[in-house]
C-alpha cells in the first residue's frame, strides 16, 4: 500500500442539505457515515421526481439550521433536533420546522440514508487549493460538503514534487483507499451543480467557482466512493492506497 495523505476533517449531515456536523472520530457502515444523512426533507409535489429533496439550491438558508443528535452514541437510532436561524430547536419530525421550510414540504427518514450518487464522498485539501486558484479566490470545504477530507501535504512522489498533482483523487477512482480501520473503493469524479456556488456561511453565491470546475473539470470536483469494509475513521489517520 502507498501512503497518499492523513484524514485532515470528517462530516457529516443528519439532514440532507442542512448545516453539518464535524466529527473528530466516526464508525464507516455500508451505507456511510452513521446517521448521514438520514433524514431530508420533500419538497410539495415532487414526491414522483427524480430529485425530490428539499436543498440549498432552493432554500439557500437551510445552511444555516443545524441538526444535532440527541443520543450523540447511537446516530442511526437517535432522536434529531434542529437548531433554527431564529434560536429556537425543533424535532426534526415536528411539523412546525416542515411549515416552517416552505408549504408542502415534509419530512422523510432513510435508514441507508438520502445519497445523490454514493454513500461517501472524499475531497482533498490540495484539489481545494487547486480549485481556488483556478477560480480566483479561497475556498473552504464546507462548501463542497464532503464526508473526508484528506491533506496529502508531504507525500512525495519520485522525482520530487506533490503526491498526483493539484487534484490527486482523480487518479484514485476505481481503486481502493484504506482510511483508518475503513476501507473506501472510489467510484467515480463527483458532478458538480449550482449548490457549490453558494457559501455556507454567508449564503452569497458566487457562479465564478462553478464557471471554473465547469471549464477546467469538466463539471467534476472531488470523488464519490462506497464501503468496502467497514470501520473506525478517526481525524490524523493515514489514508493508504491499495496496490
Amino acid at each position: 500500500m502507498t501512503v497518499v495523505g492523513r484524514v485532515a476533517a470528517l462530516w457529516r449531515y443528519p439532514v440532507k442539505s442542512m448545516a453539518a456536523e464535524e466529527l473528530d472520530s466516526a464508525e464507516v457502515s455500508w451505507h456511510g457515515l452513521a446517521g448521514d444523512r438520514r433524514w431530508a426533507f420533500i419538497r410539495d409535489g415532487q414526491v414522483r421526481s427524480g430529485f425530490p429533496w428539499l436543498t440549498i439550491r432552493e432554500r439557500p438558508e437551510l445552511a444555516h439550521y443545524r441538526p444535532r443528535f440527541a443520543e450523540p452514541g447511537r446516530p442511526n437510532a437517535s432522536p434529531v433536533l434542529v437548531h433554527t436561524p431564529s434560536g429556537g430547536e425543533l424535532d426534526v419530525a415536528d411539523p412546525a420546522l416542515a411549515a416552517e421550510l416552505g408549504p408542502g414540504a415534509r419530512v422523510i427518514k432513510q435508514d441507508r440514508g438520502v445519497f445523490d450518487t454514493m454513500p461517501l464522498s472524499l475531497l482533498t485539501t490540495q484539489a481545494l487549493a487547486g480549485l481556488g486558484r483556478l477560480a480566483g479566490t479561497e475556498l473552504a470545504a464546507g462548501r463542497f460538503r464532503p464526508n473526508i477530507l484528506v491533506d496529502p501535504s508531504g507525500v512525495a512522489v519520485p522525482g520530487g514534487g506533490a503526491a498526483g498533482g493539484d487534484f490527486p483523487e482523480d487518479a484514485w477512482v476505481g481503486r481502493v483507499l484504506r482510511i483508518g480501520g475503513a476501507r473506501m473503493r472510489v467510484d467515480q469524479r463527483d458532478q458538480r451543480c449550482v449548490m457549490v456556488t453558494i457559501d455556507p456561511v454567508t449564503l452569497r453565491q458566487d457562479p465564478a467557482i462553478l464557471r471554473a470546475i465547469a471549464r477546467e473539470r469538466d463539471a467534476r470536483f472531488g470523488v464519490y466512493g462506497s464501503t468496502v469494509e467497514p470501520g473506525r475513521v478517526a481525524v490524523g489517520d493515514r489514508v493508504e492506497l491499495e496496490r
